[in-house]
């Protein structure tokens, strides 16, 4: 395997170079620019990991319904 493009929804959004025995991901779209940089073991983990990213982040309880407020 040389390089290979990953789409999110139809648009590239960064790709996956080998390096050494795992997939570098390097981002070309700034939504996904946590993941630069980061290696996977197959494409199909890199795609996971944006599709977590666009998943948005876990929904967090509102401080005085948590019975945190001061």
């Amino acid at each position: 395997m040389s390089k290979q493009v990953i789409e999110f929804n139809g648009e590239p959004v960064g790709v996956v170079v080998p390096d050494h025995d795992r997939l570098k991901f390097l981002a070309v779209k700034y939504h996904v620019w946590a993941l630069d940089a980061q290696r996977f073991s197959s494409v199909e983990e890199a795609q996971a990991a944006i599709r977590g990213l666009f998943a948005g982040p876990p929904v967090r309880a509102n401080p005085t319904q948590a019975g945190l407020a001061a």
